[in-house]
C-alpha cells in the first residue's frame, strides 16, 4: 500500500516545500474511524519543519504542495506510520492511519 492522498480543500498562495516551518490543525484515526489524537480540542497547533523527520514520514510527504488553507486527507500505510511496533495502548502493531489535515501558516525556512 501507498500514502493516498486525497486533497479537500485547496487552500491558497504558495506550496508547502520541505524545510519550511508548518502550522497545522489535524485528527488522527485508525482505518476503522477510531480517533487516536486531534490538535482541535487542545485548541493549539502542530508546529514543526516539513521533511525534518519530526513527524511520521507519511506526514512528511503528504503535506509537501499543501498551501495554506488547504485541507488534505492522508490514509497512511503502516511503513510510513509507527510500523511493526505501533504505540502501546495507543496504535496497534502495523495500523493504518488516516489523518485529516489543515495547514494554518507556513513561514520561511530558518537559515544558517
Amino acid at each position: 500500500m501507498n500514502l493516498e492522498i486525497t486533497d479537500l480543500s485547496p487552500g491558497s498562495g504558495p506550496p508547502a516545500q520541505p524545510g519550511d516551518a508548518l502550522s497545522i490543525h489535524y485528527r488522527g484515526t485508525l482505518d476503522n474511524g477510531a480517533e487516536f489524537d486531534s490538535s482541535y480540542p487542545r485548541g493549539e497547533t502542530l508546529d514543526f519543519t516539513l521533511g525534518a523527520a519530526e513527524l511520521i514520514k507519511g506526514m512528511d510527504d503528504g503535506l509537501v504542495g499543501l498551501k495554506v488553507g488547504g485541507k488534505r486527507r492522508l490514509r497512511t500505510p503502516p511503513q510510513l506510520g509507527y510500523g511493526p511496533s505501533g504505540i502501546p495502548g495507543v496504535i496497534p502493531p502495523n495500523a493504518v492511519l488516516v489523518f485529516e489535515v489543515e495547514l494554518v501558516r507556513i513561514r520561511p525556512p530558518l537559515t544558517a
